[in-house]
């Protein structure tokens, strides 16, 4: 007799507000982490498993030729799109400093890599799917849109934001572009047994949205629709990150059925945002970065997660206790921060 549900079902509760038996749990880690605080990881890894996995992506996909170097090396690295990033510090990754597309004479060199996609594209899905089979918890796609973020590296930030002000023509062909390819990537993922898919762009400052959230709503949100109405068509769930304040679009994203985004929180005003979105979208983390995981102190941590309990905690379901363990985090206030999590039961 079954006694104790899988990762996989817990998360799916929380998702459909149905009182998962604790809260799901999911942990970042960038290759820093793991290297500097190994002690720290393992132990989180050990005494709160993470409800979530993800798809090797290396037996699905074809190798990109184009791609030069590592991610997470100081160096030089080129992605699958021929976008080339600086990295400074080991561990973490690096910034384009020369986008491909400095100028519009030069859109016509943008290739989406649709040569890494699946040739086989049965077999491939056989095989994702077999790793699906073989694990307990909630799959999301390795792979993500990107839109936003994409534009910025063919045509660098500074250029990007001007071209959100002044729309040209080329604008509008890049932006089809690069949405056509994630499009095509989705499709694919979408016949396969993951749970969910899982897209990003990062769109807050500290204080608001960098672009205004009319044209936001004008060249953006149909994309990410596009997305949400692919996964649920497929019976998946759609998985949205973006960093900074957001509060501006999270009634946008509940329109277009985003179930699950992770987000800043402590960037906005949380009860205003409990009071707009609480009970309708499910809070996938996170905790603050910048001043609660640095802290010496773990009783901050223990607080910042009561502040999320007091305003968007509902024992139906609709969080996820997740943060990021990245450079300046300390292993004391991350691990109290699990702990505190773990008094909470449904």
């Amino acid at each position: 007799m079954k006694t104790e549900m899988t990762p996989r079902e817990i998360v799916t509760l929380a998702l459909k507000f149905e009182t998962p038996p604790r809260l799901p749990r999911d942990l970042w880690l960038l290759p820093w982490a793991r290297e500097n605080l190994a002690g720290c990881v393992a132990e989180l890894e050990r005494r709160f498993p993470s409800d979530f996995g993800w798809i090797d992506i290396n037996p699905v996909y074809r190798p990109s030729l184009r791609v030069q170097g590592d991610p997470y090396a100081i160096g030089s690295y080129v992605d699958e799109w021929g976008c080339r990033f600086i990295n400074l510090q080991r561990g973490v990754i690096g910034e384009v400093k020369e986008p491909l597309i400095s100028d519009w004479t030069r859109i016509a060199e943008v290739a989406p890599p649709y040569e890494t996609l699946p040739d086989d594209i049965e077999s491939a899905i056989g095989l994702v799917n077999q790793a699906c089979k073989a694990s307990d918890r909630f799959m999301l796609t390795p792979v993500f849109a990107r839109p936003w973020e994409r534009y910025q590296f063919l045509r660098g930030t500074e250029n990007a934001l001007y071209d959100l002000a002044d729309i040209q023509d080329g604008t509008q062909e890049l932006l089809r572009a690069i949405h056509a390819f994630y499009l095509r990537q989705f499709e694919f993922w979408a016949r396969t047994d993951v749970d969910a898919l899982f897209f990003m762009d990062d769109w807050g400052s500290q204080e608001a949205l960098l672009i205004s959230p009319t044209t936001w709503r004008a060249l953006f949100k149909p994309l990410y629709k596009d997305y949400c109405d692919l996964a649920h068509a497929h019976g998946k769930f759609a998985f949205m990150h973006s960093d900074g304040n957001t509060s501006a679009i999270y009634e946008d994203l509940i329109e277009i059925g985003v179930d699950a985004v992770n987000s800043q929180l402590f960037c906005m005003d949380m009860a205003d945002l409990s009071r707009r979105a609480k009970g309708r979208i499910t809070f996938w983390g996170e905790i603050d970065r910048q001043h609660v995981l640095p802290s010496l102190d773990p009783q901050v941590g223990r607080d910042a997660v009561q502040k999320l309990v007091r305003h968007l905690y509902d024992p139906k379901g609709g969080l996820i206790a997740q943060f990021e363990l990245s450079p300046g985090s300390n292993p004391d206030t991350a691990i109290a921060i699990f702990e505190e999590w773990a008094t909470l039961t449904t």
